[in-house]
């Protein structure tokens, strides 16, 4: 991704979709526009449109190092001076990586910074807060209770909160996050920012919430869409489950989803790759960030790596989605799943990651792409 120098001007952009014209006027940019998005169709009736991320590395398979770039050249907008202790949330499912990424470049300028996501996925144990995000194919969101004490400690001192996700539309889940953690005991809170990729809210968080907060992003527009009242809404598939599967997690191996501040290396340690061989990594829903540091470690070694993930959100192939595999969740909760992007054949080798066992895999998204399953269940 070429950064060049940031956009100036507005730069018009824009979309027919099945159910309506989509029209975006990207005000500020760090990166040109068309490198940082594209669009799509969701199969949702409450919102038909999508932002579909280049840089993400969910429903476009990214090189890690192009997803480094987009994590550092965000949290470099960070302000320096956030009082600390420094609460970082990463919204699940799609910005987990993404404020994982985030977090780990804030901690390679300051030692006071501490990752929580949320998560549609209950571990069983204690929980702080939940909100919603109204609009979305699932709509409940989940925050855990750190289970070691000194972490929880930590957290309830936090002076300043930075919320990341890959997009903000109205502000209004931000708006959530930002009550519910206050209703949880988090009073401490001085400052806040919102860290996305692209800003389509106008600013609407700190004018909801005060000047305490500011809002950073590597692209900053505002959209207009104009529904066809005829156009038949699509039929979504029940994604939005919260509640645990057949195939239950284990919070004491949990990564991100108990407050982390670490960021280690862990997944095949022993893996290895052929100069130039082209290599998929796949995260599977929430379970991301130790995926990412395998493919941007096998990356360094000299594949020619990407990297993507499964997804429960619904989209219909054309504009941004090329392709669609779908199959049976492996959490055992019986909603299907999607994969992106991604053809069989495309690739050399793939390797699905997954934190439950390989067994909760189906076996129809293995047999697709001849994958090799990489479980982080022991």
């Amino acid at each position: 991704m070429s950064s060049g120098k940031p956009m100036t001007g507005a730069q018009a952009l824009c979309a027919n979709l099945r159910r309506g014209r989509l029209e975006v006027e990207v005000s500020a940019s760090t990166f040109d526009p068309q490198a940082l998005f594209s669009f799509a169709e969701r199969r949702n009736p409450k919102r038909a449109f999508l932002f579909v991320s280049h840089v993400l590395g969910r429903h476009i398979p990214t090189r890690p190092s192009r997803m480094a770039e987009s994590f550092n050249a965000l949290a470099a907008k960070i302000p320096a001076d956030l009082p600390g202790p420094v609460l970082v949330i990463g919204m699940a499912e799609t910005a987990i990586g993404l404020g994982a990424g985030v977090h780990r470049a804030l901690s390679q300028t300051r030692d006071d910074c501490m990752y929580l996501c949320s998560t549609r996925h209950p571990t069983g144990s204690e929980l702080l807060a939940h909100f919603e995000e109204s609009h979305s194919h699932a709509s409940t969101h989940l925050l855990h209770m750190p289970q070691d004490a000194r972490t929880r400690e930590w957290l309830f001192k936090a002076r300043s909160l930075v919320l990341v996700d890959d997009e903000a539309s109205t502000g209004n889940t931000f708006i959530n996050v930002s009550k519910a953690l206050a209703e949880a005991g988090l009073v401490s809170i001085e400052r806040m920012v919102t860290a996305t990729l692209t800003d389509w809210s106008q600013d609407a968080v700190r004018k909801a919430l005060g000047d305490h907060v500011s809002s950073v992003s590597l692209l900053e527009g505002r959209y207009t869409f104009t529904e066809d009242r005829g156009a038949a809404l699509p039929d979504m598939p029940e994604v939005g489950s919260v509640a645990q599967g057949d195939w239950p997690l284990d919070p004491i191996r949990d990564w991100g989803r108990m407050g982390v501040r670490e960021h280690c290396d862990t997944l095949a340690l022993g893996m290895q790759v052929l100069p130039g061989e082209r290599v998929l990594v796949v995260g599977t829903s929430e379970f991301v960030w130790p995926p990412f540091l395998l493919a941007e470690r096998l990356e360094q070694a000299g594949a020619d790596v990407h990297f993507s993930a499964t997804s429960r959100s619904p989209i219909a192939v054309g504009h941004a989605i090329g392709h669609a595999l779908s199959f049976s969740d492996n959490y055992g909760l019986g909603i299907p799943n999607f994969l992106y992007n991604v053809a069989p054949g495309q690739f050399d080798r793939v390797l699905i990651c997954s934190e439950t066992p390989a067994a909760a895999l189906d076996p129809a998204l293995r047999n697709a792409l001849n994958a090799q399953v990489i479980a982080h269940d022991h």
